[in-house]
């Protein structure tokens, strides 16, 4: 009889154990201070207690020492907000406002790896920035529990901190915490970066781009290593990590393509975002993060990710079709190039915008595009929420689950979203303002009220509000395509048929091409593109 094999994830105690094992190699204890106030924020109190006696049982060489803020020591380190966390203050200037819970919880095990062993695993670009910061540098990074985002930004974060503890201090402040502190730096959006009181970024970044934000002390968009970009060979560069860049990575792999993924932002684009699916097929109810997560690790079974890496070029001869030896593209990214015989593009599609006075300037300042990661600020709070799709009354419900007092701004009479989803919104109380526009978003340092116009009445009214959330759409991120010659449709989507595009070896898939913008159609989109790539590169072996 065949041995049976166990595929299934690590149990609990498994993880624990391998965690104890990790922390027992530690050379030296890591001594974590909590400083709180009795009746000042006690939840988030009773909560980092608890995430870091979760560790203490897990090693002897981690060790908690609890002290009230009246204490010497909270004077000698400057702390005035209950709770806050000083790891290994002896060695490294790192402090946490808030409690290391959701998201968080994460880049707690993260920092106490990285001081522990004092390596981060750091790249060698990274350590090449960080080396050309001569000044201090006061990292002030918000974050939230609920936000993506957040934990990529937070461990850039730590990584220059533990590195250089000399000269770099980084104080996370969760804003659920400290609201107060978060509208006082105006950060109404989560993740954004400070340096020396000055924004460096805004929303999470690879991480060469945080090192030279940070030493720019502004922040930065592009990042090219000098002399040392490694090469990779491989038969199919995959632009995009969504739902159809990953779909098309596994299914190409199983062809038996050699596979690359490259994704500049988030992997699962706006599936990442999105606070529930509830219409993928075989499951009745999922956190988009969650999807993305399964998706993504499926993925690694199959295909090498490169996260963080923004495609800036593609040359050579893409219409060679002289043997299999022929390499017809050189994808030249921010980290790297990659001799490729294929170049599919799925970089989906990106927000839609508004384009009315204010909403650039009050951008994460009480304008969002995020309800997962930005709701839970405006909890108690005011807002208005533009769109009548599935988007957005996904997200008004989502809102209002989590104690956001919100009004939906739709420009028809009828909600455009599927009618389970409509009924829902309805039903739930959510007053919805029908025939309506947004012309401009009212705040002198953050959002305080909205100006909508009835197209029926001809009426404009003002709706005072803390914040507003637009979902109304997405525009194909069509950047790169329009860089290379791909041709374009007359809606702005790239122009495909059958995935080709009109150059020849490049293809498409996905919201970048237009359809039904739905997850079960990116995904589908991409096993055909892939399907056919795989073809198409079989009849180019059989050549003669």
């Amino acid at each position: 009889m065949e041995p049976i094999h166990d595929h299934s994830e690590p149990s609990e105690k498994e993880i624990l154990e391998e965690l104890k094992q990790v922390f027992d190699r530690l050379a030296q204890e890591i001594p974590i201070y909590l400083f709180a106030r009795p009746g000042k924020n006690d939840v988030y109190t009773d909560a980092a207690r608890n995430a870091i006696q979760y560790f203490t049982r897990l090693s002897q060489k981690i060790v908690l020492r609890e002290f009230p803020l009246s204490h010497a020591l909270a004077k000698k380190w400057n702390i005035t907000e209950s709770p806050t966390l000083l790891i290994d203050p002896d060695h490294f200037n790192i402090r946490w406002l808030g409690a290391p819970i959701g998201e968080e919880g994460r880049m707690l095990l993260e920092a106490l790896i990285y001081v522990g062993f004092k390596k981060t695993g750091i790249s060698e670009s990274s350590l090449n920035v960080l080396a050309q910061i001569k000044a201090k540098r006061a990292i002030r990074l918000f974050v939230s529990p609920s936000c993506p985002y957040c934990p990529q930004q937070a461990i850039h974060a730590l990584k220059a901190a533990v590195e250089r503890p000399e000269l770099i201090s980084l104080e996370i402040i969760d804003i659920q915490a400290n609201p107060d502190m978060a509208r006082d730096y105006d950060a109404q959006s989560v993740p954004q970066t400070f340096a020396n009181g000055m924004l460096v970024a805004l929303g999470a970044q690879q991480e060469e781009l945080f090192m030279l934000s940070l030493q720019k002390l502004e922040q930065q968009n592009l990042f090219i290593p000098d002399n040392d970009a490694k090469e990779i060979e491989t038969d199919l560069v995959i632009v995009g990590g969504g739902p159809a860049g990953l779909s098309a990575g596994i299914y190409a792999a199983r062809s038996g393509l050699k596979t690359v993924v490259l994704e500049r932002g988030i992997l699962g684009g706006q599936v990442a975002l999105t606070p529930m699916v509830e219409n993928y097929p075989g499951l009745t109810q999922i956190g988009g993060k969650k999807l993305v997560e399964i998706l993504v690790s499926h993925a690694l079974e199959y295909v090498q990710i490169f996260q963080g890496e923004e495609v800036l070029d593609v040359a050579g001869s893409s219409d060679s079709t002289d043997s299999t030896d022929a390499h017809p593209m050189t994808v030249t990214t921010n980290r790297r190039r990659f001799i490729a015989k294929a170049l599919l593009l799925a970089t989906g599609a990106t927000h839609r915008h508004l384009n009315v006075p204010g909403e650039s300037r009050l951008s994460g300042r009480g304008v969002s595009y995020c309800s997962t990661c930005d709701g839970p600020l405006f909890s108690g709070q005011k807002v208005v929420m533009v769109g009548g799709g599935d988007s957005a009354v996904t997200e008004a419900l989502h809102l209002k689950n989590i104690g956001v007092d919100v009004t939906v701004v739709h420009w028809t009479d009828k909600l455009d979203a599927q009618q389970v989803l409509a009924d829902q919104l309805i039903n739930s109380g959510i007053p919805i303002i029908y025939n309506s526009t947004v012309k401009e978003i009212i705040g002198d340092k953050s959002v305080e009220a909205v100006s909508v116009y009835n197209s029926l009445t001809r009426a404009t009214s003002r709706i005072d509000a803390a914040g507003i959330f637009i979902a109304i759409g997405y525009l194909p991120s069509v950047d790169l395509a329009e860089k290379i010659g791909v041709d374009k449709t007359a809606e702005g989507f790239i122009k495909q048929e059958n995935y080709r595009t009109t150059l020849p070896g490049i293809y498409a898939a996905g919201d970048v091409v237009g359809g039904f913008n739905q997850i079960v159609t990116a995904s589908g989109h991409g096993a055909e593109a892939a399907l056919t790539i795989f073809r198409d590169l079989l009849s180019y072996k059989k050549s003669p």
